[in-house]
């Protein structure tokens, strides 16, 4: 026997699946049939009172209206949601055939990658990569490289002081071989570069700056002479600038090595026929070095009869304008990317 409160509810809610415009109102419908107080859920209630014969018949109708209702309610759903895809759709069109806007893609700064690249070509030679501190003691930054008191390279006109003349801001990168030395002991091979900032008394223009990025490397082993060092130094100009590239040493002087050499590769631009970039000489200095000043390695713990080394010193700034033919080096610092992209030779990089 149909119990006539469900044919009744039966029938109100089918009239009301038929009138449903929206989503909105056929939620509204969710909570008026199965919500806590909803007319189906509020029957599971009433079973208590049903006689025990027909509670079996009762309890199926109940679940044959609560499926009737969650079967409607599944089709409207996803009837509504396709037509808001569609709606969708049509007012978000995408005009394929109009040309795609230009989205600017960076680049590694020119800078950080030259010694990225140099890094990569000494650490395939054995060499380590150190750091050091760029605020530095007068011992590490002077006097345990055999430069004295009094010697022009302390005056203040080119050094940053910071506390007397005991502390001041690194004007090379040289104290960290010192550092590096003193670890060994006077006991331990040495291969390490230490590329990193050093500050200078300087006046900002297209070719100097107070701060700029040093690359200095030392090794001290046993029986090092000055044709290791000429060989290193062909591997890494080679690298950066093509197997072509001869190297030259011309005699200098520094007071931590002896001897000391300006280091000249044949110019990559006119292979060494004369332009402006080598000022028609054909060569373009590129780096200090020298043997290690036997003062120098018996100050860091090294004996002179025993150990001997080399040492050489890269500007970044200048190796990175060469190789990239910049000829402001403050270009390197802006941040005016209308500036910076003339130098940006994606295909280099």
């Amino acid at each position: 026997m149909k119990n006539p409160k469900i044919e009744d509810i039966k029938k109100t809610l089918e009239t009301d699946l038929k009138q449903v415009p929206d989503e909105k109102t056929l939620n509204e419908l969710k909570v008026k049939y199965l919500g806590k107080k909803g007319l189906i859920t509020e029957l599971n209630s009433e079973i208590k009172n049903i006689p025990n014969e027909e509670k079996k018949d009762f309890g199926m109708a109940v679940n044959e209206l609560r499926n009737i209702f969650n079967n409607a309610y599944e089709e409207k759903h996803a009837f509504f949601e396709a037509n808001l895809l569609n709606e969708k759709l049509a007012s978000e069109a995408i005009d394929i055939s109009l040309p795609a806007t230009k989205i600017s893609k960076g680049a590694p700064n020119i800078l950080e990658k030259l010694i990225e690249e140099v890094e990569e070509v000494f650490m395939s030679m054995g060499y380590d990569v150190v750091d050091g501190p760029e605020v530095e003691e007068d011992k590490y930054n002077f006097e345990m490289l055999n430069i004295p008191k009094g010697h022009p390279a302390r005056d203040a006109q080119d050094t940053f002081y910071i506390e007397g003349e005991e502390i001041l801001m690194r004007s090379q990168t040289s104290p960290v071989q010192v550092r590096t030395m003193l670890k060994g002991e006077g006991k331990t091979p040495i291969r390490m570069i230490c590329p990193g900032k050093t500050y200078r008394r300087d006046d900002d223009d297209a070719t100097h700056s107070h701060q700029f990025m040093q690359i200095e490397g030392l090794l001290v082993d046993k029986n090092i002479s000055l044709s290791d060092l000429k060989g290193t130094i062909d591997v890494v100009v080679k690298k950066l600038f093509g197997e072509d590239i001869v190297t030259r040493f011309r005699p200098s002087y520094y007071q931590f090595t002896e001897p000391s050499v300006e280091v000249d590769i044949s110019c990559f631009n006119c292979k060494g026929k004369g332009c402006n970039i080598c000022k028609k000489t054909g060569w373009i200095t590129v780096a200090g070095a020298g043997v290690v000043h036997p003062n120098v390695l018996r100050m860091s713990g090294y004996d002179p009869k025993e150990w001997s080394g080399f040492a050489f010193g890269f500007g970044a700034e200048r190796l990175a304008m060469l190789k990239y033919d910049i000829n402001d080096l403050r270009v390197f610092y802006n941040t005016d990317l209308r500036e910076s992209k003339t130098f940006d030779r994606e295909e280099d990089l």
